[in-house]
């Protein structure tokens, strides 16, 4: 199990900035034990758990880009068309025995290997065949359409780093590597569960005062985007004791634990209580909205993180401080969302030192930035603000007033989900 440091965090009234939570995740909790080696077909989503070096140069000869004709540059006449003589043809996966010689070429297809002696490739679109020969226009450039060895990645270089996840690009650029099985984190194991009295399964009948429990589908299916495997805890009700025996017994078996409501200030808030009386807790407000109350400490020696009740404060809070927890665990490099540059649309106040996101739709203008138009919605708890919107505005700790034409970063929701 992974455990986190005593010292890991301090707990006291002040909100704890976003930057300064990710920043005490990423120096001080330790990645868990365990490499596996699986083979490259089975690797996408997975983390390269060390390095990979480049056994030989990728291309690992000089080939041709395109279809066409290998030539000599200095066989080529500056301002005027050049007729030479084709001696070869070469396909791909074959090569001739014969270098370029003066006022020859050869014809050859993308990624044969190129002849000795030339150095640029002719387009057929650019060039004119006529029997034996071939003409050429001028205004082609020296090692025009020509891949030279190592171009890709030169031999005994770090083609990619420890920490990375695998997808389908680096999955290609590890076959092309040659490498048939990569060594590779074991996947984290996650007891998720939801907290509630109110809570029930959908597909069930719902009492007076009940409501389907949507985070825990919501949070599942992040988790196993982030490379976990997820045991579904279910819904646990609003007590002490059956909240306690439950976590304990998870923390037994898992690498982390992950749960939703529980973790406010309220009298029937008892997830920060059980971490108290059977872990620590390191720290529980966060200067964030929408999402402030986010608990981190651990049961035992097993991190648990209690994100918010309300849906879209879990959302934001698991992409905020759970996945990079997650990442920390795994060895994961950091991934950081991109930012897209916008302009405000609406009017809007926020208290200084707090990082506010508001759900937003994009409206693409003509040809300047795009501008942002806020959902008309308030509420951390309606599930359509962010299936009717396109993504987040993020306004920063020093901003207090947005106002119509101010510049806004836009962050969508495929750079978080």
């Amino acid at each position: 199990m992974a455990q986190l440091s005593d010292d890991c965090f301090a707990f006291g009234g002040a909100l704890l900035p976003i930057d300064d939570a990710r920043s005490l995740i990423r120096e001080r909790v330790d990645v868990v034990a365990g490499v596996e080696t699986i083979a490259l077909a089975h690797a996408d989503g997975r983390t390269l758990a060390g390095p990979v070096a480049a056994p030989f140069d990728v291309p690992g000869f000089t080939n041709s880009a395109v279809d066409g004709y290998a030539v000599r540059f200095d066989d080529l006449v500056r301002n005027a068309e050049t007729r030479l003589v084709v001696h070869a043809r070469i396909a791909a996966g074959h090569s001739s025995a014969d270098g370029l010689t003066a006022g020859r070429a050869a014809r050859i297809f993308t990624g044969a290997v190129m002849p000795d002696g030339a150095d640029t490739v002719i387009m057929q679109e650019d060039c004119r065949a006529d029997g034996a020969a071939v003409f050429i226009r001028p205004g082609i450039k020296r090692g025009a359409n020509r891949r030279v060895a190592g171009e890709d990645i030169a031999a005994g270089s770090v083609a990619l780093a420890a920490g990375r996840r695998l997808g389908p690009a680096e999955l290609g650029l590890l076959a092309a590597l040659g490498q048939a099985a990569v060594p590779v984190r074991r996947r984290l194991s996650v007891a998720l569960f939801s907290t509630g009295d109110e809570l029930r399964e959908p597909g069930t009948t719902l009492a007076s005062g009940q409501i389907y429990d949507a985070n825990r589908f919501m949070l599942a299916s992040m988790l196993v985007r982030a490379g976990a495997v997820v045991s579904d805890g279910g819904i646990l009700p609003d007590r002490v004791d059956s909240l306690a025996k439950a976590l304990v017994e998870a923390a037994a078996r898992h690498d982390l634990i992950v749960t939703s409501g529980g973790v406010s200030t309220g009298e029937e808030d008892h997830v920060r209580n059980v971490m108290n009386a059977h872990g620590s807790l390191f720290f529980w407000r966060l200067a964030i909205k929408p999402g402030r109350p986010v608990a981190l400490g651990q049961i035992g020696s097993t991190p648990l993180i209690g994100l918010p009740g309300n849906p879209v404060a879990a959302l934001i809070t698991f992409v905020a401080v759970a996945r990079p927890l997650i990442e920390a665990l795994t060895g994961t490099l950091p991934r950081v969302p991109r930012r897209s540059p916008a302009v405000s649309g609406f009017s809007y106040r926020k208290k200084r030192d707090r990082r506010e996101y508001v759900r937003v739709s994009l409206d693409v203008g003509d040809g300047g930035l795009p501008h942002l138009r806020r959902f008309p919605k308030e509420g951390a708890g309606l599930l359509t603000s962010l299936t009717e919107t396109d993504g987040l505005a993020e306004l920063p700790e020093a901003l207090t007033q947005l106002e119509p034409g101010m510049p806004v970063d836009f962050i969508p929701y495929s750079e978080l989900l």
